[in-house]
């Protein structure tokens, strides 16, 4: 039955007005919740297990005209303090119709726990994850109520409808105490196959290590793609077996191109690119395996959207964790690769490793982008970004033109992570790699910039989602 729970009238300062639809659950401690409603002015009507009538009365109580915004809540759960407060303060001003906060649980005994600091608003992670039903105040008309009444989920179903073009708005501070919270759909559907299978030049950069390149090369020919053009680009290998090896490559139809000098992993692949006839790029490290033959296909169907630039894989490290889970930026005073050496199987932070997500950047260890898009924006940087950050640097250059980077678990491969070329501990690639973390945060100012996808309360000294201190 449609109950509503009294409250003291809202201040005239704290206009807009906020109605709170409470969804009565079995258990769930209703009058907590009202309570909570009540002390912060904010009026609240409880739709109960017949959820339909409910809602239909509802829309037609409301008075339509006041353009109210609804909160719906679960009952058990509260506001924080000042929550009210500050969804007034968010909703002022902004055109879009939806505002959501972060939130944490209460235990048995009330005390606070796990708290959720959620990225900026990130339409593909919530594709598998409603991360903002619950925590949030739409921007609802009579209109859409009613589409939701059907629904068994008609909170949820609500926040979709009115999602719309994606103009949503992320409060940065826990506005909600909850006893529960939605769970990633898990485990992912399959990939869905490209309705379109366009020619991938896939490059491999390489110097000997003939043992690293055989291996990648023998996945690349396994995998289950039609149409793929193998350009490896041989950096000035000096090792005889090596050197026989990309002889003996070429007559399966492997295109070898020399590239003399210095190693410089954006002038080698730029070079490539030059003389690649795909419509999309593949970018691959020769220490790289394959795990799964359809990891392409996988990557080429979320390369082809329109807002999507460049697409990353996971990349796990022999022994099983996970080495690349996107990147973040700001960690290190850089950036870095989110949920490193997290098993793939631990639930980490919520799960976001798992799931298929909008990131800041990705990795060129294995990274598929449009050709004309990497052109579009000059490709990688050979002068100020020649061995490290290069990728970073282009996912950014991607971002500026609309075409954001997203991150793609379901293609999974093993990265033997600079097996091939060494690790910067030298004294001249520790100096150049200082020239190249100062030339990032000089551009992009990763040494202050907050990542949307991350959050100012996680630690900016951690690849994995830790609370700061």
């Amino acid at each position: 039955m449609l109950k509503e729970q009294k409250t003291r009238p809202a201040a005239i300062d704290d206009d807009p007005s906020i109605i709170a639809l409470v969804k009565e659950t079995p258990g769930g401690d209703l009058k907590a919740t009202l309570g909570s409603l009540v002390s912060q002015g904010i009026p609240a009507f409880v739709i109960g297990p017949d959820a339909r009538d409910d809602l239909i009365r509802l829309a037609n109580e409301i008075d339509w005209a006041m353009k109210p915004w609804l909160l719906p809540i679960t009952s058990g759960d509260v506001l924080s303090e000042g929550a009210a407060h500050g969804y007034r303060r968010g909703i002022r001003g902004f055109a879009g119709n939806v505002v959501y906060a972060d939130d944490d649980l209460i235990d048995a005994r009330g005390h606070r726990m796990s708290p959720h600091f959620k990225p900026d608003w990130n339409c593909e992670l919530f594709r598998y994850f409603d991360f903002v039903t619950g925590t949030c105040v739409v921007r609802a008309d009579c209109a859409a109520l009613m589409a939701a009444v059907d629904a068994a989920d008609w909170d949820g179903e609500l926040v979709r409808l009115m999602l719309g073009d994606g103009d949503v708005k992320h409060i940065r501070r826990i506005h909600s105490h909850r006893k529960t919270r939605r769970r990633p759909r898990l485990p992912l559907p399959q990939c869905a196959l490209p309705a379109e299978q366009p020619r991938v030049s896939v490059i491999i950069p390489t110097r000997n290590r003939v043992d690293l390149l055989a291996a990648c090369l023998r996945g690349v020919a396994d995998t289950d793609y039609p149409d793929m053009e193998v350009i490896v680009v041989d950096n000035e290998s000096d090792d005889p077996e090596s050197i026989r090896f990309l002889e003996d490559v070429q007559k399966t139809g492997i295109r070898v191109i020399r590239h003399a000098g210095e190693f410089n992993y954006s002038r080698i692949n730029n070079s490539a690119v030059d003389r690649a006839t795909g419509e999309l790029l593949c970018l691959l490290n020769n220490d790289i395996e394959m795990i799964d033959r359809d990891w392409l296909s996988c990557m080429v169907v979320q390369a082809l959207r329109d807002d999507v630039g460049a697409v990353g894989a996971q990349l796990l490290y022999p022994d099983g964790r996970i080495q690349h889970a996107g990147v973040a930026l700001g960690v290190g005073g850089g950036a870095a690769h989110a949920h490193r050496f997290l098993r793939p199987e631990d639930e980490g932070y919520f799960w976001r490793h798992a799931l298929p997500q909008f990131v800041s950047a990705v990795t060129a260890a294995c990274l598929v982008v449009k050709r004309d898009r990497f052109l579009a924006v000059g490709g990688l940087d050979e002068v100020k970004f020649p061995v490290a950050f290069n990728d970073v640097d282009l996912c950014l250059k991607l971002n500026e033109r609309g075409w954001q980077s997203l991150y793609e678990p379901r293609a999974r491969l093993i990265h033997h992570e600079s097996v091939s070329r060494g690790l910067d501990r030298d004294k001249v690639g520790a100096e150049r790699l200082s020239r190249e973390l100062a030339a990032l945060k000089q551009r992009w100012r990763t040494d202050t910039v907050v990542d949307p996808y991350h959050h100012p309360h996680l630690s900016r000294a951690s690849e994995q989602f830790v609370i700061a201190i």
